[in-house]
Formats: C-alpha cells, sequence, structure tokens
C-alpha cells in the first residue's frame, strides 16, 4: 500500500499526477490541512443572497399569473440552483486542502438538504453548505447542528417554518379570523433525533419527537412570507411573560436576503420534557438549549463515530475504531478538528484490506483532479444527475449512502463506463499523457493495467477512459 496515495485519494479527494511524491509524511501532510480555520470558498460566481431571495419571492408571489410568468419564475431558480451546484463542484475539484474539503462534503450529506425535494430549497443548497458547514467543519458539532436548524434551507427541507404551536397565541388568532388551522409539524424534530444526533437507536421515544417540535415551534424563515409573517413586527403580550410580543428576527444576510426568524407568536407556550429534562419557557434559547443538549448525549457521539468510521475506514468498521472516535467525541466536547485528527491517527483506516468503493461524486470529483483539472463545465451536475448522486440532492433526509452495495450495480458501473468515454474526449485533454494516470491510483508494478497503458496500439483516449473506468479507479 502506498502510503501517501491513502492520504490523497481516503482522506483526500483524489490524487493528482505528481502529487503523491511531494508527500514525505501522509499523516503530517492531512495533519497540517487542519490548520489555518475554515475552508475558504473561491468561486466569484457565486449568486447573491439577495438575488436568492429576491428569486424565491418571484417564485412565491401570490395573485394571478400567466403560464409564462410562472415558468420563468421557476427557471430564474432552477438557473441559481445551477450556478451554486458549479461552484460546489468546483470547489471540490480544486481544493489544496482536499480532507478538509472531504470533510465539509461528508457534514454537508449528515445535515442535508435535498435541492430535488423542493424548488424552495433548490437555489438555497449552496449557501447552506458556505453558511452552515464550512464556517463550523473544523470547530463544535453542536455549532454546526444549531447553524443547520437556523438556516432556511434546513427550515423549509423538513418543513420547521411551518411548524405553528396548537396552543401558541398566533394559532389561536388565526382561527379566530377564520383561517385556516395550522398547528405541529414534527418532520425536522424526528430527523434531529434520528439523523442528526442521537440515532435510530439512541433511546428517544415519539414523545420526545412530540416535545421537541413544540420546543422548536416559531423557528421560521423571515423575507418570504411564510406562516406568522402577518404578526410581524409585534403582537400581544404573552400572557404570565410580560413581554412585549415583539417578534425576534436573526437575519442571515441584509437587504433582499431572506433568513431566519424566531417568531414569539408562534411558539407553543408552557414547559416541555425532552429526554427527561424539563425545559421551561424561554422562547428562542429554549430551542437551543435543547439542539446543544441532543449534541452533547452520549448517544450521538457514538452514533457520529460510526457514520465517520463508515466513511474513513469501511462499510463495516470495527467496534474498536468507533469505540475510540466517539471516545475521542466525548472528551472534546464534540470538537469536529480533534475528531478529525482521530481519523487520521486510526490504525484501521490504514491497514491493506480497508477499502472504500467510490461514490459517483467521489469518482467524478476523482477523475477531474486525475486530469489536473480546475474548472468545472456548465454540464457537469447534468453528468452527476446521470450518475444518480446530484450534488445536494439525496433521495431522503437520511443523504446518500457511501456503501459499495449502493453504487457497485450493473447499471451505475455501465453509466461510468459510458462517461469515461465522454470525459476522455474533453477537448482540455489532447495532451494527458496516459502514463501519468498511473500515478494516482494504487496498483501494483505487476497489475496488467501498467501494460495496458503503455500499449500504443490502443489510441490514448481510450487508454485513458479505460484507466478511470477500471476496477483500480473505483476505490478510494
Amino acid at each position: 500500500m502506498d502510503l501517501a496515495l491513502r492520504a490523497l485519494n481516503r482522506f483526500g479527494l483524489g490524487a493528482r499526477p505528481g502529487e503523491r511524491r511531494a508527500i514525505s509524511d501522509s499523516r503530517g501532510w492531512l495533519k497540517a490541512q487542519l490548520d489555518g480555520g475554515a475552508p475558504s470558498f473561491p468561486s466569484t460566481e457565486t449568486p447573491s443572497a439577495v438575488a436568492i431571495g429576491d428569486a424565491l419571492r418571484r417564485l412565491r408571489q401570490p395573485g394571478q399569473k400567466s403560464e409564462q410568468e410562472r415558468r420563468e419564475a421557476r427557471r430564474g431558480v432552477v438557473d441559481l440552483a445551477g450556478a451554486e451546484a458549479r461552484s460546489g463542484l468546483e470547489a471540490r475539484i480544486g481544493s489544496d486542502r482536499p480532507f478538509v474539503e472531504r470533510l465539509v462534503a461528508f457534514w454537508s450529506n449528515h445535515l442535508c438538504v435535498s435541492a430535488a425535494a423542493k424548488i424552495l430549497v433548490a437555489p438555497l443548497a449552496g449557501s447552506y453548505e458556505r453558511a452552515v458547514i464550512r464556517p463550523h467543519v473544523l470547530g463544535r458539532f453542536e455549532d454546526m447542528v444549531l447553524a443547520s436548524a437556523k438556516h432556511p434551507a434546513m427550515l423549509a427541507y423538513l418543513d420547521n417554518f411551518q411548524s405553528i404551536g396548537p396552543s401558541s397565541p398566533g394559532a389561536r388568532a388565526t382561527q379566530r379570523n377564520g383561517g385556516a388551522r395550522r398547528g405541529l409539524n414534527e418532520n425536522y424534530a424526528r430527523e434531529l433525533l434520528e439523523l442528526h444526533t442521537l440515532g435510530v437507536t439512541g433511546g428517544y421515544t415519539q414523545e420526545d419527537v412530540q416535545a421537541l417540535a413544540r420546543i422548536l415551534t416559531g423557528w421560521t424563515i423571515d423575507g418570504i412570507g411564510g406562516p406568522g409573517s402577518r404578526f410581524a413586527p409585534g403582537g400581544p403580550p404573552r400572557p404570565g411573560r410580560g413581554g412585549t410580543g415583539v417578534v425576534r428576527r436573526v437575519r442571515t444576510e441584509q437587504g433582499g436576503a431572506i433568513g431566519f426568524a424566531f417568531r414569539e407568536m408562534l411558539h407553543e407556550p408552557g414547559t416541555k420534557t425532552l429526554l427527561k429534562a424539563r425545559y421551561d419557557e424561554e422562547g428562542l434559547a429554549e430551542g437551543e438549549h435543547a439542539v446543544r443538549a441532543l449534541c452533547r448525549h452520549p448517544s450521538t457521539a457514538q452514533f457520529v463515530a460510526a457514520k465517520l468510521a463508515s466513511h474513513f475506514v469501511s462499510d463495516d468498521p470495527p467496534a474498536a475504531a468507533v469505540d475510540r472516535l466517539a471516545r475521542a467525541f466525548r472528551s472534546s466536547d464534540g470538537d469536529l478538528k480533534v475528531m478529525a485528527r482521530a481519523l487520521v491517527d486510526e490504525p484501521e483506516a490504514w491497514r491493506d484490506d480497508a477499502r472504500k468503493f467510490r461514490t459517483p461524486q467521489d469518482w467524478f470529483v476523482a477523475v477531474m483532479r486525475a486530469f489536473g483539472s480546475n474548472e468545472v463545465s456548465p454540464n457537469a451536475p447534468a453528468l452527476l444527475r446521470q450518475l444518480r448522486q446530484p450534488l445536494w440532492s439525496p433521495p431522503s433526509p437520511k443523504g446518500f449512502g457511501d456503501a459499495m452495495q449502493e453504487w457497485a450495480d450493473p447499471d451505475s458501473l455501465l453509466n461510468r463506463g459510458e462517461l469515461s468515454r465522454t470525459l476522455s474526449r474533453l477537448p482540455s485533454l489532447g495532451a494527458l499523457e496516459p502514463g501519468s494516470l498511473l500515478d494516482v491510483v494504487d496498483v501494483p508494478s505487476a497489475n496488467p493495467l501498467h501494460a495496458l497503458v503503455a500499449d500504443t496500439s490502443i489510441p490514448a483516449r481510450e487508454r485513458v477512459a479505460l484507466v478511470i473506468a477500471g476496477p483500480a479507479f473505483q476505490w478510494r
């Protein structure tokens, strides 16, 4: 096993030709990437927050609109989503801190939103990764989860912006005025417990789901006319609270951007009990305390450790590896930089027989890096759709899986083979020497791939296609 290639491919996003020869200390190279703060986002073509907000308001604008106006509004949102996806791919392909960039992709998938699920989420998915994942990827887990809970993309994806306390002043006022009855939405609370923190076996009950949903009522989106917006900026005082009834807002952007708002009028009154802990009525702080407590729960440490081990070690990681990572999580209070260092030090990740099959996104990014590319063509997001793993578009809140059984089926492999021919014909690859690709895959000198690459009777572009479609390139 070539340790430099293990670092570049398993922990990173794919080796570039010649890159492994510059790495003398594989673990040290990985750990050095953890210094320097949050990873930058290099793209200058990212849509502005104001442009996204304006596009979503046009899409949701009430009143009569012609079919043409509706199509144009939808097209505007789709175009923004496409620009975001190209920028996100460009960040992965061009990164000079590929270990950290892989961590961004991992946590973005763990706390996932889906651009394919709802048109409202589509243009927000890129800003979600920039605002929620990148700033916290080397920080504390609970800060990342709390930022996720407040981002418009998550609030829209799992419907929390529509959740209203059944006994809240807003619900009662709506009913008095003859409005449609709207109440509690448990979607986000359930996924926060099951998929983001404790895990399905983490010890919570349906009563806990309902309690958490009540705690998080009033957490909504500001700037798109969602539930409770007609009560802004004020309302009657809450009984027994001595409050003013004024809506408390936290805007993620200024101007025409949309952001997070806590609307007291929609918050369920009274105390709640979650996982046997009592939460007094504290408005926004009530939910913040609950989210942080979930992130510090022992079950969260075990669940997060198992998922990290599955991604960086093997589909079925040894229990000892999971336990070591869980101890690192608990002892550091969920410090994700400490967790990243523990991954690098995990001996099971460096075993010869530890293998991970590349997901379609992994494969595509690794191909582009092997080609020495730093740019993304306009049709790159469409290629990922063809591979069944478009960026930020998992089929469920569980996120994309990364086990071999999910991606090594005949149809998936055939798609990779067909796309390999397409990619090998890119105009920019005219001068690519097929032999340079042997520098990015870990194969012994006796492997037939060496003879194939050297066979000049096969056109150079065909040899390139055979390498990136072949068995050696499917593993990281």
